[in-house]
């Protein structure tokens, strides 16, 4: 990251807080940390107030790891932050969070962006769960979820690695994935009456094209914007395009 963000801890969440301005509020996938949305730090934070929250995927009860219980910890950060006009964007897992936190909460919700998100279909970590034990199986799952898997350092491969190896974490990661396959959000998105931007790899194999297709034609004030030789975590791959396709977005929603 190019510039020096602090990791802010209150009563239970730890998240990033950059900025001032209007709120942005960015929800990171099952694998997901909160360096996935540097570029969008760097870029946006000298005009917007950032928050991203760690969500507790790997640390929840496991009884409480799914859907339900991670919009709720969404649900207890925006109100410890006491925010009340947002805008939302998630990416992946945190996509369909975003898109329940929006429907149980549309008066808090501004605007919606979904990058690759999962709630319609999604090939949780390239089809199949993952092999524990296995260092080979884990860098071919993680570079599946890019279309140029040199833009994956090594350490972010160690880090999933490490993740998978663990049982605890493991369960919660698998109990979490069948959450977000069994949770089909087609009739219930028609809902959203904030206005959405979709941001999509043309090259995504998690949740492919015409998934994207599917939430424009199912979220009625909702754009789509496609970013080719690219794969399922945008704001990584090709942060600048990324970066130019929300601002155009941000500039322009009206409520």
């Amino acid at each position: 990251m190019s510039k020096t963000v602090d990791i802010k801890t209150i009563k239970d969440y730890s998240y990033i807080d950059e900025g001032q301005g209007e709120t942005l509020v960015l929800l990171h996938g099952l694998f997901g940390a909160l360096s996935n949305w540097d570029s969008v730090v760097n870029h946006f934070s000298d005009r917007y107030r950032i928050l991203i929250p760690l969500l507790p995927i790997y640390e929840m009860p496991l009884r409480q790891a799914g859907l339900e219980g991670l919009n709720a910890y969404v649900e207890g950060f925006v109100d410890e932050m006491g925010i009340n006009d947002m805008t939302v964007m998630g990416n992946s897992l945190g996509g369909h969070i975003a898109l329940i936190y929006t429907l149980k909460h549309p008066d808090k919700v501004k605007s919606l962006i979904l990058t690759g998100s999962s709630g319609l279909f999604e090939n949780s970590m390239g089809g199949s769960f993952p092999k524990r034990g296995n260092y080979e199986y884990i860098k071919e799952r993680v570079e599946y979820t890019f279309y140029d898997p040199e833009v994956i350092t090594d350490e972010y491969i160690d880090e999933v690695f490490e993740t998978t190896n663990s049982i605890p974490k493991c369960m919660r990661i698998v109990a979490i994935a069948k959450s977000a396959q069994r949770n089909n959000m087609a009739k219930e998105i028609v809902n959203i009456k904030a206005p959405t931007l979709l941001i999509w790899g043309l090259n995504d194999t998690i949740t492919p094209p015409m998934v994207a297709h599917e939430f424009n034609r199912l979220i009625p004030n909702s754009t789509l914007r496609f970013i080719d030789k690219c794969c399922h975590a945008p704001m990584m791959e090709h942060p600048e395009t990324f970066n130019e396709i929300l601002e155009d977005f941000l500039e322009n929603v009206t409520v």
